[in-house]
């Protein structure tokens, strides 16, 4: 039977402020985030003749591969040009996207970067989640409109 323990990312410190966080960032500035099973990593550009077995040895010289997903074409058999890898810790996921990230793959450079993320913060928007500071209501000038139910002889109230 399969474990049910979950690993556990220890915080990392952060130097130029001098404070331990956890939010690793991807190529973009974006907040990478853990996935339910583990860290996935995205590979794209992916040779369209690439096996398995080509990216367990690449992908494994960083870290236990949890996962290796290959979508193929249902027409031709072949790779799509994406593989999602995951990695049990951030640690793991991280060597592998800045150790194999523009790197050559059967004579194609490959672009490895973190599947799920927490885009960063618009411009203008602070903290406080979700409408804050503007009055709730989804901007829509309040309340949603709903649509209502007919009376009982079947004709709506106008």
């Amino acid at each position: 039977m399969a474990s049910t323990e979950m690993d556990i990312d220890t915080p990392q410190d952060d130097p130029t402020n001098g404070t331990t966080t956890t939010e690793t960032r991807t190529s973009t500035g974006a907040v990478a985030v853990r996935s339910i099973e583990g860290w996935i990593i995205l590979v794209t550009n992916v040779h369209e003749e690439a096996s398995e077995e080509d990216l367990q040895e690449l992908f494994g010289d960083y870290g236990e591969i949890k996962n290796l997903h290959m979508n193929l074409d249902r027409r031709t058999g072949y790779v799509k040009g994406y593989v999602l890898v995951e990695y049990p810790t951030q640690r793991e996921a991280k060597a592998a996207i800045e150790g194999a990230n523009q790197t050559k793959l059967l004579d194609q450079t490959i672009s490895v970067d973190f599947a799920f993320v927490r885009p960063p913060p618009k411009k203008g928007e602070g903290q406080g989640g979700r409408g804050a500071g503007k009055g709730g209501g989804g901007g829509r000038g309040g309340a949603r409109a709903r649509s209502r139910s007919p009376d009982e002889d079947g004709v709506k109230d106008e």
